[in-house]
Parts: structure tokens; C-alpha cells; sequence
């Protein structure tokens, strides 16, 4: 076995697969990257048993075979190499040799047959949307899904799709995030929950990329196909809670104010805020927003004031500042928009302007108790 590869392009193509891998595994095997072989060419694969992904790479060979190599090993040797073809040959002791423009460097390898294979998903349905599009989706709600392992369905974020929308949805009980498409629809309806790791390692990939994205799913995986590479998944198990209920459909109170101010303003404002709580006060009335923290412990307080638009009733809430900016930061808006019923009611944050055609994001923020 024994092929040719330029070492930036293979470099590229690894350092993508190489998010894969755990640092710590319970199977050595998965340690490695596996390289198969047919003529031209190279299919290189990584796994965690959970997540599988593969790329191929186009290279110079009429031979066929197929070997685990040691993925830290072989990255840390890419890295250090200047653009130049390298050869790859597999010897009769075990090792394979690569052979650059000044040296050579023998590696161990395993038998290819040893690695775990990618499930292949039976009658899946399919849906195609653009990778920039599929991106954007990610990185709207990825941020609001929990860390709970007690609750698995809420690490990860919820994919509903039908014929009029595309819809992701991610929660973890004090913060929720919808996404919803209408530019792009599916054949059918259908519903299921992706965990994080391939998530944030599609969004890597995916940003600002116009490739299409073809993703086959059924009940336990999800095939994600784009360029030359695939990606499979094993879903989370279970029912995704209900959070159409949890959004307040009467919202009297509106608020627009200034994205970049506020969201300055909040962040200036929370440094002085109870170092476990993070609490920040909003009190608004007429054309003014009043945002104030106080850490009773330490006599440390703060307070600004802010024109804004306001309709609705005087009122003060109080918000957990660190959601609170982690959402105000996710909008790409010039201006958003507080919805508010109650201070005991979740606020209801959406940007006004900075949208596609046919594309929505509602952020729903849990309020805090206020100590008077």
C-alpha cells in the first residue's frame, strides 16, 4: 500500500477529523485516524463510537489497503511540514513510512479491520439546506442548550422539521432559543435531537460555506453529507419537553432599545452584581431603562440610564446578567426587542432588524427573583 498526498491539504482535511477524538478513550483503537485505500482514492476516518466522520482525499496511488494510524502522532508531524508532496508507504514490519523532501519517519500502525464501522442508517428521510444556512442554525442555539446530565434530552439541540419550516430549538431551563426557517422546507415532518460535540464540529466546518448539506436521519442517527466528507451521529434519546408552552403568548410590555448599548451597558453594570446570583435589576418607565446590580456582601453597587422606546405599564424585573448577555450578544441586530408581561413572566427577546427573508429567532429569558 502506498500513495502520494500533498501534507497541507492532508494536514487540513485531519486537523477537521481530528475533533473527533476524545482525549482519553476506552478503546485504543480510537486513538487513530483510518486510512483506506482505493486507488485514488484515500477515505480517512474518525470516530468516538458515538460521532463517525469521514473526508476523502484525493491522492496519487494504484494500490488498495486499509490501516489505523496514531492521529497525535501523525498531526503534530503534519503541522511542522512546509507544503510538499509526501509518500506514504506501508512496510512488511508494521510501519508505515513517509517519506518528505529532507527525511523519513517510520510510525506504527494497527489493522484497519479493528475500527469500529459507521452506522449505516436504514430507510432514512432526507432534507437538504445550504452548509452557511445550517451553520447559522447551530450557533443561534447551541449556546442555550444545558450541561444537565441528569436531563439528556436538554444537552443538545432540537431539530423539528416540516414542510413549511425548519425549526432548532435549545434549552436548559432558564434560557431558550428558537430558530425557525421558512426559506427552507422538508418532504416530511419529523423531529429529532442532536447532541453538541458534531453539532459545534458541523458549525466549524460549515460557516459560510454555500455546498449543500444533505442530512438523512431516523429514530437513533443522523447522516450529514456535504463536500467530500460525511458525518454520523447517534441522536439523544427521549422526548424534547414542550416549550411552546413556556413562551408567553400576551406580552403588553415592549422595550426597543439599542443592541451595542444595552448589551455594553449590561456587562459595565453585572461586574458589580452578586458574584452567585449575577442578578441585575431593569426598572423602566416612560423613555428611560434603569439597569442596576448591587453585591450587598461587598457594598459594591452600580446603575446606568438608558433612553429607550417603551410601551406599556412601569415596571421593574429582574434578569441573570450572564444569559442575559450571552443572548443579547448572540443577535446580529442593530435594535432589539424585551417582551414582557410580568416580573415573574419569562421576557421575550427578538431582534428588530439584521434578518434574512424567512428567518425568525425568539429568545426567551427566565426572570430572577427580586429582594425589595
Amino acid at each position: 500500500m502506498k500513495f502520494i498526498v500533498s501534507s497541507t491539504y492532508l494536514l487540513k482535511q485531519l486537523q477537521v477529523l481530528g475533533g473527533v477524538i476524545n482525549s482519553s478513550n476506552t478503546l485504543p483503537i480510537l486513538d487513530n485516524f483510518l486510512f483506506e485505500l482505493k486507488q485514488s482514492s484515500l477515505t480517512v476516518s474518525a470516530s468516538d463510537l458515538e460521532t463517525t466522520m469521514s473526508s476523502k482525499v484525493d491522492v496519487e496511488s494504484d494500490s488498495e489497503g486499509s490501516i489505523a494510524l496514531p492521529a497525535r502522532l501523525l498531526l503534530d508531524t503534519l503541522k511542522t511540514f512546509p507544503e510538499q508532496p509526501l509518500t506514504f508507504v506501508v512496510e512488511d514490519n508494521n510501519t508505515v513510512e513517509i517519506s518528505s523532501n529532507h527525511g523519513k519517519y517510520a510510525l506504527a500502525y494497527a489493522d484497519g479491520a479493528e475500527f469500529p464501522k459507521a452506522v449505516a442508517l436504514d430507510n432514512p428521510s432526507t432534507t437538504n439546506l445550504e452548509g452557511d444556512i445550517l451553520a447559522t442554525a447551530i450557533s443561534k442555539t447551541i449556546f442555550a442548550a444545558g450541561n444537565d446530565d441528569l436531563r439528556p434530552v436538554m444537552s443538545g439541540v432540537f431539530f423539528q422539521f416540516s414542510q413549511d419550516n425548519l425549526t432548532f430549538v435549545a434549552t436548559d431551563a432558564h434560557k431558550l432559543v428558537k430558530y425557525t426557517r421558512e426559506d427552507v422546507t422538508a418532504d416530511a415532518v419529523a423531529e429529532f435531537i442532536m447532541p453538541k460535540k458534531p453539532l459545534n464540529l458541523l458549525k466549524g466546518i460549515l460557516a459560510g460555506s454555500e455546498e449543500s448539506v444533505t442530512i438523512e436521519y431516523n429514530d437513533s442517527n443522523a447522516k450529514f453529507t456535504f463536500n467530500n466528507s460525511e458525518l454520523v451521529c447517534r441522536l439523544i434519546d427521549g422526548k424534547y419537553p414542550n416549550y411552546e408552552a413556556v413562551i408567553p403568548k400576551e406580552n403588553p410590555n415592549k422595550l426597543v432599545i439599542d443592541r451595542t448599548q444595552f448589551l455594553n451597558s449590561v456587562r459595565r453594570v453585572s461586574i458589580f452584581s452578586n458574584k452567585t446570583t449575577h442578578q441585575i435589576r431593569l426598572k423602566i418607565a416612560g423613555a428611560e431603562l434603569n439597569i442596576s446590580a448591587e453585591d450587598i456582601d461587598y457594598s459594591n453597587k452600580a446603575e446606568e440610564r438608558l433612553s429607550c422606546d417603551y410601551q406599556g405599564d412601569d415596571m421593574q424585573i429582574g434578569f441573570n446578567s450572564r444569559f442575559l448577555t450571552e443572548m443579547i450578544n448572540n443577535l446580529n441586530a442593530d435594535n432589539v426587542q424585551l417582551e414582557m408581561s410580568l416580573p415573574n413572566r419569562a421576557g421575550i427577546l427578538t431582534p428588530t432588524d439584521g434578518l434574512d427573508e424567512g428567518e425568525h429567532v425568539t429568545m426567551l429569558v427566565m426572570p430572577v427573583m427580586l429582594n425589595n
